[in-house]
């Protein structure tokens, strides 16, 4: 470790995850795009199944991915996800 509390990239990916999805499907209607100049956000509802070295997972999040524009087209800049919404949570209520 450098800094106080710093993690090395080795020690980072040395408890890398393995994540298999079977399923990733956007809920339909829940997509929205807002445009601020040259940045675009994109948020929708998120459906993922799969398995990972904790077991099987089925859940469903909300998702936001932050777009640029440049010169020669949309570029893909930053991604977040919410931690799993409960059950009563994703009947499409926001």
């Amino acid at each position: 470790m450098g800094e106080q509390g710093a993690i090395s990239r080795e020690a980072l990916f040395a408890n890398e995850r393995r994540t298999t999805y079977e399923q990733q499907d956007e809920e339909p209607g829940t997509q929205m795009v807002r445009l601020y100049g040259d940045t675009a956000v994109v948020t929708a509802k998120l459906w993922l199944k799969g398995v990972n070295s904790g077991g099987p997972f089925d859940r469903t999040l909300w998702f936001s991915d932050t777009y640029i524009r440049t010169e020669t087209g949309w570029r893909y800049a930053f991604a977040q996800a919410s931690l799993p919404l409960t059950p009563t949570s994703t009947s499409g209520e926001q």
